[in-house]
């Protein structure tokens, strides 16, 4: 992204495919080893549809949509979600898809502008009020 954008400025839709596998490497990460992340038994004994991704992995993915956008991850300054529902990772190749789209809301003081972002998992919102701030010269 060069220059300042304008308020209904779209980001590119980004869409990820989260596998167990992704939720393997990032607990080795992220140091989460909470079995809900990886073990069918655990996630829906205590009332969960199964697996389920690192909410902090799928707030990544979402910041990884504004970053891309911006081309520059440092322009990030500020990024809020709320975790609205779980996105659940079937045992399969495919995984879930998780869909992360942005607009820019508002123009804001010394260059900054704010995005609101929709992130979506088989048809439904996962994150709530998700917003980044960013940084333009």
């Amino acid at each position: 992204m060069s220059g300042r954008p304008e308020v209904g400025t779209e980001l590119p839709e980004l869409v990820v495919r989260i596998t167990r596998a992704d939720l393997v490497r990032y607990a080795g990460a992220s140091g989460d080893f909470n079995p809900i992340h990886w073990n069918e038994r655990v996630a829906t004994a205590v009332g969960l549809p199964g697996v389920i991704a690192h909410g902090m992995f799928t707030m990544a993915l979402a910041g990884r949509a504004v970053t891309g956008w911006t081309g520059n991850p440092s322009a990030l300054a500020e990024f809020q979600v709320r975790f609205g529902r779980p996105v659940v990772v079937p045992d399969d190749d495919e995984g879930a898809e998780l869909t992360v789209r942005g607009k820019v809301a508002a123009l804001l003081d010394d260059g900054r502008a704010r995005v609101d972002l929709t992130v979506t998992s088989d048809g439904e919102k996962v994150l709530s009020l998700a917003r980044a701030v960013v940084r333009f010269p």
